[in-house]
C-alpha cells in the first residue's frame, strides 16, 4: 500500500469545509482592503530564492527543495542558473512577477494577495510540513508608514475574521541597510566572548548574518540574548521618526501590540517594521504569521527603487488553533430518498429543479432501506430530506422532513423548491 509523502498531509472531505471557510473569509477582507489575488508559480529558478532570501539563510542552506536536470533533490547543493526549487515562501515570487509583469507601470501602488502551497524540506513537526499553505500579501510602490498601519491591521482584521483569539501582536523596526548594519556590527561585538556558549547553528550564523541568532529557538542561546539588553538605539533619525508614526497609528486604531526589540526575522530582505503574531497555543514554534518591510528587495531583484511590505499566515497553524465550533455553519443540503424504481425516476428531475434553483441536494445511491437512507442523510447533516413513493407519486407531492425541528409534512412537488428556498432565507 502507497502512503503519502512524510511532511505532507491529505486534506480530507471532512476537513475541506474548514479551509474554505478560512479561504472565504480572507477573500472578504482583502476585499474590503482593495487587495486582488494573484497567482504564481509552485517552482521559481533557485536564484531567485538564494538572492532574496540570503545565501545563509536557512531556508536556503538546509529546506529547499531543489530540481536539477528532472531529478527533485531536497537540500542538494547544486544552486546554479539551470536549478530550479519548490517556493519556499510567497515574497520573492511576487516580487519577480511584479517586475517581469511591469505592474507597476500600469498601476503605480500595487496590492495584492495570495493563498497556496508552499514547500520545505525540514523535519515535520506540529505547525510545520514540509508541504504547507499560506495565506497572504504584498504591497509594492510605497514607504508611507500608515501602509504599515494598514497591513499590520489587516492581518488583525482577518484573526478576528477567523474567529481566532488569544494571540500577540510583536512589533519592531530593524531600521535602513545602514542601521541593519551598526546594529549587526554592535551585535557582533557584543557576542564574540560569548560565542561558546551558542548553539552549534547559532555559531555558523554568528559568522554570516548575526542578527539571525536573535531568532534561534535555543532556550540557551534566547537567555544569552536577553542578557544583552537591547533597545532600538542603532535606529537613525528618519527610521525612528517612520516607527514613532507606525506605533501612533496603531495605537490611534486600538490595536493591542507589544514593541519587541529582539525581534528580527530571519530574512536578508526585511528593513524597518516587522512584525510578528504569535499563538501560545502552537508550543515552541509559536508564530501563526509575520511579516515586515522589505524597501530594497525590489531594486535588487532588478525592479525600481520602491518600498514594499507584506505578510504570510501559515493556514495549518490557524486551523490548529481556531476553536472547533468556530465557523460551523449549518448545512444547507436537501437529501432525496426514492422508494422503487417510479420513484427514482421522478427523483431524477426533482434533484434537476433543486440543483438549478442553487439549492444544494443529493439521493441514495445505494439502494438502502428507508431506515438507513435517514441516517446517511443524518450523517450528512442534511437540513430537509424529500421522501417520494408510490403513494406521493400519486399524489403529485412528496414528504419533507425538517432535520433541524423534526416537522414532517406532504407538500405539492411544484412547491418543493420554493419552499425550501424560503425555509433557509428564515
Amino acid at each position: 500500500m502507497f502512503r503519502k509523502t512524510p511532511g505532507t498531509k491529505d486534506i480530507l472531505p471532512d476537513e475541506v469545509s474548514c479551509w474554505q471557510e478560512i479561504e472565504e473569509a480572507t477573500r472578504n477582507i482583502f476585499s474590503l482592503y482593495n487587495y486582488r489575488e494573484i497567482r504564481t508559480p509552485i517552482i521559481e529558478e533557485a536564484a531567485l530564492f538564494n538572492r532574496s532570501l540570503g545565501e545563509s539563510a536557512e531556508i536556503v542552506q538546509k529546506q529547499m527543495f531543489l530540481i536539477k536536470k528532472d531529478k527533485p533533490r531536497p537540500c542538494a547543493q547544486e544552486r546554479g542558473k539551470d536549478a530550479y526549487a519548490l517556493r519556499p515562501e510567497g515574497t520573492a515570487s511576487i516580487v519577480r512577477a511584479y517586475i517581469e509583469n511591469n505592474l507597476g507601470k500600469a498601476a503605480g501602488l500595487i496590492k495584492v494577495y495570495y493563498i497556496g502551497p508552499m514547500f520545505r524540506a525540514e523535519r515535520p513537526q506540529k505547525g510545520r510540513l514540509r508541504q504547507f499553505h499560506h495565506l497572504g500579501c504584498e504591497v509594492l510602490g510605497s514607504q508611507a508608514p500608515n501602509l504599515d498601519v494598514e497591513v499590520i491591521t489587516l492581518a488583525d482584521n482577518l484573526l478576528k475574521a477567523y474567529e481566532i483569539d488569544g494571540y500577540k501582536i510583536t512589533i519592531n523596526s530593524l531600521g535602513c541597510a545602514k542601521d541593519k548594519q551598526e546594529f549587526t556590527r554592535d551585535l557582533r561585538k557584543n557576542l564574540t566572548d560569548k560565542l561558546p556558549k551558542l548553539c552549534a547553528d547559532c555559531q555558523e550564523r554568528f559568522k554570516g548574518n548575526v542578527l539571525r541568532i536573535l531568532d534561534c529557538k535555543n532556550e540557551g542561546c534566547i537567555e544569552l540574548v536577553k542578557g544583552l539588553n537591547i533597545r532600538q538605539g542603532h535606529l537613525c533619525p528618519e527610521c525612528k521618526g517612520h516607527f514613532d508614526k507606525v506605533s501612533a497609528g496603531l495605537g490611534s486604531l486600538k490595536i493591542d501590540y507589544a514593541v519587541n526589540p529582539y525581534l528580527v526575522r530571519g530574512l536578508d530582505y526585511y528593513t524597518r517594521t516587522v512584525f510578528e503574531i504569535i499563538h501560545n497555543d502552537l508550543g515552541a514554534q509559536n508564530a501563526l504569521g509575520a511579516g515586515g518591510r522589505y524597501d530594497n528587495l525590489v531594486h535588487d531583484l532588478g525592479g525600481p527603487d520602491l518600498g514594499a511590505i507584506g505578510f504570510a499566515f501559515g493556514v495549518e497553524r490557524l486551523l490548529l488553533v481556531r476553536s472547533q465550533e468556530s465557523g460551523v455553519r449549518s448545512k444547507k443540503l436537501v437529501y432525496l430518498i426514492t422508494l422503487g424504481e417510479e420513484a427514482k425516476k421522478e427523483g431524477l428531475k426533482i434533484l434537476d429543479s433543486l440543483r438549478k434553483a442553487q439549492i444544494s441536494s443529493d439521493t441514495d445511491y445505494e439502494d438502502k432501506s428507508l431506515k438507513g437512507a435517514m441516517r446517511r442523510a443524518n450523517d450528512l447533516a442534511a437540513r430537509f430530506v424529500v421522501i417520494i413513493g408510490e403513494d406521493e407519486i400519486k399524489k403529485g407531492a412528496v414528504t419533507l422532513k425538517d432535520m433541524a425541528s423534526g416537522e414532517q409534512k406532504e407538500i405539492k412537488q411544484e412547491e418543493l423548491v420554493n419552499y425550501v428556498t424560503h425555509s433557509y432565507l428564515r
